[in-house]
């Protein structure tokens, strides 16, 4: 089995670090023309570089999922760029780590403007195009295949202390794929989420190192943590025409910590 992305455009948000930076790599890798998206659009340009030197196609728009015009605008943006999308893997989340009783408005907002809001408002303005397309599409010609999704976080199905606020606003994100799946899936459009586990990046890996991050990877089922490249093969399915037929699917990618 190939995953031939040729032809396609994807959009990943989130794109600047992580696992973000991760699927931009290989879906580049296995031929869609990538659209880059963060704040953070100097690490974008890097990252850009580092595609296109080893043979892909890819775009930089600046993105602020907080705000409604900053997503429209990077949304058109990457259309006028790229093309009509054919893939959004919708990445952006933050988190802040306390009690519950401890969290402010702000915290909360803070963690499901991003995770929730941001999410369910990128995913809405790149689905009204893949609509428009599906709906203008000739009569005896089947809708583009689109794919949408959404990274939530095992987290979303496994309630983990000191990240209350995280597990809901991603537990929100797992039910927002299913109702979009429900009302979508009719223009072609396919909606999936994936449920990362413990996985080492740039932005954690020193927490591993510490007394609180031995002790957390002794509670895993196999005692280790994941790597980005663990997601490629899940990434790839889901933005490829192999997945035709998964729509509305929460796939937990955790090593079985979930259960």
């Amino acid at each position: 089995m190939k995953f031939d992305l040729g032809g396609k455009v994807a959009l990943v948000t989130g794109a600047s670090s992580g696992l973000g930076t991760r699927f931009a790599r290989v879906l580049a890798a296995n031929g869609a023309q990538v659209v880059l998206a963060s704040r953070r659009v100097e690490r974008l340009k890097e990252l850009r570089a580092e595609i296109e030197a080893a043979g892909g196609a890819a775009h930089v728009v600046a993105l602020d999922v907080t705000d409604i015009d900053s997503i429209r605008a990077a949304v058109a943006h990457a259309e006028t760029e790229a093309g009509p999308i054919d893939i959004l893997v919708n990445n952006s989340g933050v988190s802040t780590t306390q009690k519950l009783v401890d969290v402010s408005p702000d915290d909360y907002d803070f963690v499901f403007d991003t995770n929730t809001k941001g999410a369910f408002f990128v995913a809405q303005e790149v689905a009204k195009r893949m609509i428009a397309r599906a709906r203008g599409s000739a009569h005896d010609a089947a809708p583009r295949q689109a794919r949408i999704i959404n990274v939530a976080s095992m987290a979303a199905l496994k309630v983990l202390s000191q990240i209350g606020i995280y597990c809901m606003s991603k537990a929100a994100v797992v039910q927002m794929t299913k109702a979009m799946a429900l009302e979508w899936g009719r223009f072609n459009i396919n909606v999936n989420a994936i449920c990362p586990g413990y996985i080492v990046t740039e932005l954690n890996e020193h927490h591993w190192d510490s007394e609180g991050g031995r002790k957390l990877v002794n509670i895993l089922p196999r005692k280790r943590l994941g790597k980005p490249e663990d997601l490629d093969g899940l990434i790839l399915l889901l933005s490829s025409e192999h997945s035709n037929f998964v729509n509305g699917a929460v796939i937990a990618a955790d090593d079985g910590f979930g259960i």
